[in-house]
């Protein structure tokens, strides 16, 4: 039988344990345990010779005091580092919260990120937050966005439904970007019911006009399964991993596929997708079990 002296030590060990924990899920893993996660594979019909490095940077989520342009312009001395062939960011630069002690606005991220550097370009795509966030877009039902508007400024391009053709040592390959999936709100103020996507694959894929291979650039995993076997390999954030995740198990995702497309290097079909745990966060300023990461991935 558990003593009253029990029953207040039990309780006062749960409250600081339950205050470690949180101390640690906002203020140690989100800001301080940033890792560099690394694949390596060679997906289906990858032309022999062809050895290429892939860094990619997710869902940065600028905002302070977690993201700020000082740890972005950090993160992009970081990729450098890694010595890539080309570097992609895959979408959600802007906020994805509202529990901020600052804004971070574009004039502030877009410059931070003007350092990353490699030799083959840097490429990106906007994710749902870069167009949710930006009234006249959702109004106008069209962009450019200011996030688009903002990374063209710093010298990145932006790709929506667009592709561009590369080439190393002699073996040419195929970046494609898609628009977002999520692109524009519902609401009375604007006659829609739902959300409105404005990737089109299909049309995307069309554009390309070789045989070699295809890394696609899509913000949201769930198009995956729309994917068509053609695309090597398709590079995604969106999902934050869940933001919580214990035993490879996410209990809340964005995501209309649960769990299936939450995290890693998923392949189906003999198709391949690698989904990133990104950088920042959305909705709460929480990560457990999800460490903030930079992307490298090896091809060939």
């Amino acid at each position: 039988m558990i003593t009253r002296r029990g029953f207040f030590r039990f309780l006062g060990g749960s409250v600081l344990a339950a205050a470690a924990l949180g101390s640690y899920a906002v203020g140690i893993e989100p800001m301080l345990l940033t890792r560099v996660k690394r694949y390596a594979l060679t997906p289906p019909n990858w032309p022999d010779g062809l050895k290429l490095r892939v860094v990619a940077l997710a869902d940065i989520h600028a905002c302070r005091p977690w993201m700020t342009p000082e740890r972005i312009a950090s993160l992009a001395e970081e990729a450098n580092a890694l010595e890539p062939d080309i570097i992609v960011l895959l979408g959600d630069y802007v906020a994805g919260t509202r529990m901020v002690s600052g804004w971070v606005d574009s004039h502030e991220w877009a410059p931070a990120l003007s350092g990353l550097k490699a030799p083959l370009g840097v490429f990106s795509i906007l994710g749902n937050h870069d167009w949710w966030e930006d009234l006249t877009a959702q109004k106008a039902g069209q962009g450019p966005t200011i996030a688009r508007r903002a990374l063209e400024a710093a010298g990145i391009p932006v790709m929506e439904n667009d592709v561009v053709r590369l080439e190393k040592e002699g073996h040419g390959f195929w970046i494609a970007g898609l628009a977002d999936q999520l692109a524009l709100r519902p609401g009375r103020a604007w006659g829609r019911k739902g959300f409105t996507g404005l990737h089109d694959v299909r049309g995307t894929l069309a554009k390309v006009g070789d045989e070699a291979p295809v890394i696609l650039l899509a913000h949201e995993p769930d198009i995956f399964p729309d994917v068509p076997s053609r695309v090597a390999l398709t590079l995604s954030g969106h999902t934050h991993g869940g933001q919580v995740r214990l035993f490879g198990y996410s209990p809340v995702v964005p995501s209309r596929y649960g769990n299936r497309y939450a995290y890693g290097h998923v392949v189906e079909a003999g198709r391949n997708l690698i989904v990133s745990g990104g950088l920042g966060f959305s909705i709460a300023p929480i990560r457990f079990g999800v460490r903030p990461e930079i992307l490298t991935i090896e091809l060939g």
